[in-house]
């Protein structure tokens, strides 16, 4: 297996194939129960064109250059379901050998690559007592995220998989459950949230004013490639200490460490606050946190579908296997969509999704996105980067 960084650049191409496709605007939560029967199904069929390259990084892997076809279709069930499948082909363009096909074989030479045939399947609705959820996980953070932050699952190019998380609630219990690759052994979690207001008075006017969670988190290793198996635990405590009409501020702090793992242990405190109003959606957390050990917070991050084979540093071991300094961490997080005309669900004129920690042996980590959409929401420019 070839860990390649790739740069893409990404051209859309939409075409009308059929009279009956239609394009499937977003639609308020507000206005989606008072939709007709008759448009309550709503359906896309399209086709997405990209030139993408793989460079090869200090001497490993080849120049090679692809055009990718994508086609997707897409059903609108409304809030409780929602499929969209697509099926990526990269036909090569140039470099590879004379041995390489004319379709990427890295793409589809497991198990697991047959995942990325469903980019999306929602079951369920947050309103619901169940909620199931399949597809890419991009910027995916379980709960609290001590354990799991901003991880994708995509960022080997060559896995693919499909991953999923489940979402209940049962009383004064909230969970979250999910898999990295739902046809493999590798990434799986959960975390479960005891609402103490609830247990200690009953039902309280608003959920999740004062809960304690525990979280675990195991990767077996067996899927996209043989990795050290790791296993990780965390217990949380959060009090919300203020809340206003679109506003809330939160206290937390938390322990963990590794299982099995003797004087492997992390400690965190920190503060949050949560602002929505009707075109502003932020989300701020500034954290300051101690390592020892080996362990560390955020384990499971945005680097890590690479990291597991061989961690960022002079080293040269996997993640699970590296030595981590003893030592603190000063960590803040920022997720801010803005809007200019109250559009509903997920697009926005402005998203920034920041994350950053400075350690106090001299290690500095930053990861961001952000999307910025023109000219009446035909264009959208995106800025990606990790270091």
């Amino acid at each position: 297996m070839r860990m390649t960084r790739s740069g893409a650049v990404w051209l859309w191409l939409l075409l009308p194939v059929a009279a009956w496709a239609e394009d499937v605007p977003e639609v308020p939560p507000e206005e989606e129960e008072q939709r007709p029967l008759d448009e309550a199904w709503r359906n896309l069929l399209r086709v997405e064109a990209t030139t993408l390259s793989f460079l090869p990084r200090a001497g490993v892997g080849t120049s090679e250059g692809f055009l990718q076809v994508e086609p997707t279709l897409i059903l609108d069930g409304g809030a409780e379901f929602g499929l969209n499948l697509g099926t990526p082909v990269r036909l090569r363009l140039w470099g590879g050998g004379g041995a390489a096909g004319f379709v990427r074989k890295e793409d589809w030479d497991s198990l697991s690559d047959f995942g990325q045939v469903v980019r999306g399947l929602k079951l369920g609705s947050n309103d619901a007592p169940v909620g199931v959820w399949f597809g890419a996980l991009e910027s995916y953070s379980l709960l609290s995220a001590h354990l799991v932050r901003r991880y994708s699952n995509r960022s080997n190019p060559d896995y693919h998989p499909a991953g999923g998380f489940l979402t209940g609630t049962l009383g004064p219990l909230y969970t979250q459950a999910f898999v990295s690759d739902v046809l493999g052994a590798r990434l799986m979690g959960a975390e479960v949230a005891l609402d103490l207001e609830h247990v200690l008075f009953g039902q309280p006017r608003a959920q999740g004013r004062y809960t304690l969670a525990l979280s675990a988190v195991h990767d077996w290793g067996k899927a996209g490639g043989r990795a050290p198996p790791v296993t990780l635990a965390h217990l949380d405590g959060t009090a919300v200490v203020v809340v206003r009409p679109g506003f809330e501020a939160h206290l937390h702090a938390g322990w963990g460490g590794r299982p099995g793992v003797g004087g492997a242990w992390g400690a965190v405190v920190g503060a949050g606050a949560d602002a929505l109003t009707p075109t502003l959606d932020m989300r701020l957390r500034l954290e300051v946190r101690r390592q020892h050990g080996g362990f560390r917070q955020g384990f499971f991050g945005p680097d890590y579908e690479l990291a597991r084979f061989k961690a960022a540093g002079p080293e040269g071991f996997p993640l699970a296997e590296t030595p981590f300094p003893d030592g603190y961490s000063a960590h803040g997080e920022a997720e801010v969509g803005w809007d200019a005309v109250r559009h509903g669900g997920l697009s926005k004129h402005l998203k920034v999704s920041l994350g950053a920690e400075a350690f106090s042996w001299g290690r500095f980590d930053v990861d961001g996105r952000m999307a910025v959409q023109l000219f009446a929401r035909s264009l959208e420019l995106t800025l990606k980067g990790l270091g």
